[in-house]
């Protein structure tokens, strides 16, 4: 819900976006969560979001999902969203 970033399932945050600038330097990422143990997030407050949780898809959906069930089709919806060709290479870094 704005004005916080990322995707929500009601008062609970499924996937985390974020934005770094220094040096002249720009990185971005995000966190979907699909099997994360959600028990460590009792420990601190989320994004410091006082009052909101984390959600992950497996908890949404009631059944186990593996990041690697996931991955394919998010990587296909990327490439459709931000019309570009994903590269990808066998070496490690």
């Amino acid at each position: 819900p704005p004005p916080f970033t990322g995707v929500w399932m009601g008062d609970s945050k499924l996937c985390a976006i974020g934005v770094h600038c220094g040096n002249h330097i720009t990185s971005h990422g995000l966190a979907l969560n699909c099997c994360t143990d959600l028990t460590w997030f009792d420990h601190i407050v989320p994004c410091g979001l006082e009052g909101k949780g984390v959600t992950s898809l497996s908890h949404e959906l009631g059944q186990h999902i593996a990041v690697s069930h996931v991955l394919e089709p998010f990587l296909d919806s990327f490439q459709e969203v931000f019309d570009c060709t994903l590269l990808t290479s066998e070496e490690p870094g």
